[in-house]
Parts: C-alpha cells; sequence; structure tokens
C-alpha cells in the first residue's frame, strides 16, 4: 500500500516529459543576407516563373504605374486556376528593367519577402532554391529569427489572398 508521501529521491514526472521538443530552425541565430541587385529572383528558373499577386499588390502598382486597378489587371495580370498572377512570365518578370525591378517601390509582397519564403526555409530548400545562385547570401546584415518570422507570415498570408 502507498502513502501520500513522496519518498525524497523519487521525481514526480513533468506534464509535458513525454513530448519531444521541436528543434529550432536552421536560422534560429539569424540569417546574413542583402540584395545584391542581380535580378536573379527576377528570372525564371526551369519550373518557376510565377509572380502571384493579391489585391492589394495589384493596387499598389496600378497606383504607381498611374492606371487604375482594373487597367493594370487586364493588361498584366491573369487569373490562372482561381490565382492572379503577372502574366507574360516566360523566362524573366515583365518588370524586370536590366538588373533592376521597375515597379520595385511597389513590388508584390512575393517579391517583397524574398528570399524567406516558407518552401525556401527548410536548410535543404535554403541550399537548392536561394543560396545556389543568389549572390546576396552571407552578405549585409543578419535578419533575426523574429524579422524571418513576421516576413514567412507576411508571405503567409499574401498567399491567402492571391484570388481576391
Amino acid at each position: 500500500m502507498r502513502s501520500g508521501k513522496r519518498a525524497a529521491n523519487h521525481k514526480m514526472p513533468t506534464p509535458n516529459a513525454n513530448l519531444k521538443k521541436t528543434p529550432s530552425p536552421w536560422w534560429h541565430e539569424g540569417v546574413r543576407f542583402e540584395c545584391q541587385g542581380s535580378g536573379k529572383c527576377c528570372v525564371s528558373r526551369g519550373q518557376y516563373g510565377y509572380v502571384y499577386v493579391t489585391l492589394s499588390d495589384r493596387q499598389q502598382m496600378a497606383r504607381l504605374l498611374k492606371v487604375s486597378t482594373g487597367a493594370f489587371t487586364r493588361q498584366y495580370c491573369e487569373k490562372q486556376d482561381g490565382i492572379w498572377k503577372l502574366r507574360d512570365f516566360n523566362e524573366n518578370c515583365r518588370f524586370l528593367d536590366g538588373k533592376r525591378c521597375g515597379v520595385y517601390e511597389a513590388r508584390p509582397t512575393q517579391c517583397r519577402t524574398w528570399p524567406f519564403w516558407p518552401e525556401t526555409m527548410s536548410a535543404k530548400g535554403w541550399a537548392k532554391e536561394v543560396a545556389a545562385f543568389c549572390p546576396g547570401v552571407g552578405k549585409g546584415r543578419v535578419w533575426k529569427k523574429e524579422e524571418i518570422q513576421k516576413i514567412l507570415a507576411d508571405q503567409t498570408a499574401s498567399e491567402n489572398r492571391y484570388g481576391s
């Protein structure tokens, strides 16, 4: 029979003792990155070649180009499978001017959040999709974990609005 008293050397299990801790992401101490203006992120790399845009993205770009959102959408966008994207992205983004973005001040969320996209933030994804071709990796300031998390949240929220 057990008494209500514990032996002094007996440890009670903690409530979450059996739960595995989620490992920190490889970037938990930050990532050194600074855009070098190469334009490589604006060029199709095989299966990639879409710039998805939300209504807010289209409005900002239209305002910069001094046209209505409707006119911008008709001229520069198309809807495929319920998702808006920039049209005519064959090899380069249609707004790539040399190595510079012609709508930089109003560039879409997808472009503003590069290279911190959910699909590129695994160690393998970063190595293959970013570090292998982007000259900005390892240069400039260190982006803190909290900054990266905010950018990832912004990109994810944007992705949820692509059909609008």
